[in-house]
């Protein structure tokens, strides 16, 4: 690791502080990430002294805006090695990138049919917005499944049977958010592309956790979560190849994404603008773009490497050293992300007892019902680690859950 990694925590002043009494033990990266200083920074010095519309205004504030603003776009672009950065929109995040290409391509390019290919450990935000468009347009669902047990791996043996020339478009996770599997991109896109069908990658938990490269992924869409990768909340982007997004219809209307309108109708601008409807979330944009410089600095090599050995470690510990622990994921060559039950405490109540330590983790479904039904499971307790956690943190998870078993079952 380089130099950067000397005091990483030290970037993160929402770490240093207690809770209930102990010190904080940040585990629910999953959810969000933390940010570091240098991101606050970013947002605060935007709104402290170039504090203005962009893409409109010719003064010195908005000029500067616009700069910074497509600067971010060129950084995200290099941060998935994307063609261009025409093949990066901005938007709130992963959810809202899904449902932009649900709509976007999907209204327009589906019919009844037509098969629309998800996974069974898809989060409800690369679900959901598929069952919507299954609805609008009359095309059908179909599922590649996963094997059964608690690995979670997905049965590829299965991907000749469900991928057919029916399938339009393939939508998947690339890390589950909570089986910590992560899927073979690559592979999956290939195949697709065998058949003729068009990819969407859910990146909310890979981005800031793994190297991306989207030529190399060969997938048509990717969508982005900022707030996962040490960026602000409310921002993400959709990388979409340019050929696609050029030929798409925009989702919203409203200013910026025309270049002429009349009373009864109106003219788009190219992609991305288009796609960009109305003032953008500037100050995030900006902050986002440098929480990606962070990240590259620490190497996203290194904290994928740095992720697996902590989720690992934890893995073997608490399955040696809480009775009656099931854990769901493989136990190697996995994300951050370890999903557990306690045998007879829900996990609403690990959660809170794990936070009257100082523990943070996340109890519940996690947007995952229908794969957690197929587990035979209502909820599940999360810890999911990142790049500021250490290995002392696991010392405090294990003891946590050992008092926590022992006070439910004596």
């Amino acid at each position: 690791m380089n130099a950067a990694w000397k005091n990483v925590r030290a970037d993160f002043p929402i770490l240093d502080q207690q809770v209930n009494g102990h010190p904080l033990v940040y585990l629910d990266n999953a959810a969000t990430s933390q940010k570091p200083s240098c991101v606050i920074d970013a947002l605060a010095n935007y709104y402290r002294k170039d504090n203005a519309n962009v893409h409109r205004g010719i003064h010195t504030l908005s000029m500067r805006a616009t700069f910074a603003y497509e600067a971010a776009r060129e950084r995200a672009a290099k941060f998935l090695n994307a063609a261009e950065p025409g093949e990066i929109v901005f938007t709130a995040g992963t959810t809202d990138s899904i449902n932009l290409v649900a709509n976007a391509w999907g209204d327009e390019n589906l019919k009844p049919g037509d098969v629309i290919l998800l996974t069974e450990m898809e989060h409800h935000s690369n679900l959901v917005p598929w069952q919507l468009l299954a609805r609008r347009t009359g095309a059908k669902l179909r599922y590649l499944p996963v094997v059964a047990g608690d690995t979670g791996l997905l049965d590829l043996a299965q991907l000749p049977t469900v991928l057919t020339p029916e399938v339009k478009i393939f939508a998947f996770t690339h890390v589950s958010n909570t089986l910590g599997v992560i899927n073979p991109a690559a592979e999956l896109c290939a195949a697709a592309k065998k058949v003729g069908a068009l990819t969407v990658v859910d990146a909310a938990q890979s981005a800031g956790h793994l190297p991306l490269d989207v030529r190399a992924m060969g997938c048509d869409f990717l969508a982005v979560s900022g707030h996962k990768m040490c960026g602000p909340t409310g921002v993400g982007l959709l990388y979409g190849r340019k050929t696609l997004l050029d030929a798409m219809p925009p989702y919203r209307g409203g200013g910026s994404m025309i270049s002429s309108v009349e009373y009864f109708e109106s003219k788009w601008a190219p992609a991305p603008a288009k796609f960009e409807a109305g003032t953008p979330n500037i100050a995030d944009v900006i902050a986002l773009a440098r929480a990606m410089d962070y990240l590259d600095d620490l190497g996203r090599e290194a904290i994928a490497q740095h992720d697996e050995k902590l989720a690992a470690l934890a893995y073997a510990r608490l399955l040696d050293e809480v009775p009656g622990i099931r854990i769901l994921g493989p136990a190697h060559h996995r994300s951050g992300v370890v999903s557990f039950d306690l045998p007879g405490v829900h996990a609403h109540d690990v959660v809170t007892m794990a936070d009257q330590e100082g523990v943070a983790l996340r109890g519940g479904h996690h947007c995952n019902q229908p794969l957690m039904k197929k587990l035979g499971l209502s909820s599940t307790s999360r810890a999911s680690f990142y790049l500021y956690n250490t290995e002392a943190e696991i010392d405090r998870l294990v003891a946590t859950l050992q008092k926590i078993s022992k006070f439910f079952t004596g």
